[in-house]
């Protein structure tokens, strides 16, 4: 393994599915990264509990359980996810959904030619030839389609996807902290799109599958809609906007506390 990489893990109340993603973690998965970090954003569920369990059940497995001292939401969570992989000299960090609706063998055969070295980061994208959608509606496809061109119009670049569960960044990109006034809720991923057209990040997505089977959605559907068009289209009048505060609440970092840590 020539270059440092982290796998990060965002869960909260996916007690039924955490299990099944931490399966992913095959001999397959395991020889590309060094570390797993599973944080816990505050669940009300038992998804901690089941993570304790399935490490119990599996101590080889190098992952460390993180709990954040705060609910910060997803995009709260890939801030401290994105620190964590710059501080500890991570080349590349890849983040996973804990809901077990993407597979991280999807990225196995990019990971094998390297592909992500040629670029700031690999987004998984839904939408594409290639892909694979399970258990999605045929509306939501639509929406997620219409929105795709939307920003790409924006950007003037080919969009196909705004922000799946999958994704892959070089820590080159993140050491910065341009993200860091970024939305701390599932809107991150959206600004994240635009501000790679700002800075000029090389972005490429890549296929990947999909699946909705027992997973609670967090998002609020109409309401997420409207605000993303109307942080597209300001972004489109001006692109500094970028630069603004868009959190609810300006924080001055993003901390958690470790419950299991890696054995020697």
């Amino acid at each position: 393994m020539d270059k440092k990489m982290m796998l990060f893990i965002p869960a909260y109340n996916c007690e039924k599915q955490i299990v099944r993603v931490l399966a992913q973690l095959d001999e397959e998965v395991l020889p590309y990264f060094e570390e797993i970090l599973v944080v816990n954003n505050r669940s009300t569920d038992d998804t901690e509990k089941a993570v304790l369990e399935y490490l119990k059940e599996n101590p080889s497995l190098p992952v460390k359980l993180m709990r954040n001292d705060e609910n910060y939401g997803l995009g709260g969570s890939q801030k401290m996810a994105f620190h964590y992989a710059v501080d500890h000299g991570y080349d590349y960090v890849c983040m996973l959904h804990g809901d077990d609706q993407g597979d991280i063998h999807d990225f196995i055969p990019m990971l094998e030619k390297k592909i992500y070295r040629k670029h700031d980061c690999v987004l998984g994208a839904r939408f594409m030839k290639g892909s694979r959608l399970q258990g999605y509606s045929a509306f939501r496809t639509f929406g997620n389609i219409v929105y795709d061109f939307i920003f790409a119009f924006i950007t003037k670049q080919r969009i196909f996807d705004l922000g799946s569960g999958l994704n892959m960044y070089s820590t080159k990109m993140l050491e910065d902290g341009f993200f860091e006034k970024f939305p701390d809720n599932l809107m991150f991923n959206y600004v994240m799109i635009l501000a790679s057209h700002y800075y000029k990040h090389d972005i490429i997505f890549y296929p990947v599958s999909w699946r909705e089977e027992d997973q609670v959605s967090n998002v609020k559907m109409m309401n997420q809609a409207i605000n993303v068009l109307k942080m597209a289209f300001s972004y489109m009048f001006n692109n500094e906007v970028i630069k603004q505060e868009y959190r609810e609440v300006a924080r001055e970092g993003y901390t958690c506390q470790q419950i299991t840590k890696i054995e020697e």
